[in-house]
């Protein structure tokens, strides 16, 4: 089997950077490292001690001096 001759043109062709879906794919990922961050942030804010940092926070946001 012989290869084509790799010629000018045919190597431009070969070798041309193609940016198609590439924002695409950034989103993608961006979206993906989004809904893990929110995850990480249910699981930390389902600990009791969180939940109770939080709650004191609130209590005395609102408490009246």
């Amino acid at each position: 089997m012989t290869l084509p001759r790799l010629t000018r043109r045919r190597a431009a062709r070969l070798f041309r950077s193609d940016d198609t879906g590439a924002a695409t794919a950034e989103y993608a990922i961006a979206t993906m490292a989004a809904v893990a961050f929110a995850g990480l942030l249910v699981v930390i804010m389902r600990s009791d001690e969180v939940r109770g940092i939080l709650t004191d926070l609130v209590r005395r946001a609102l408490t009246v001096a």
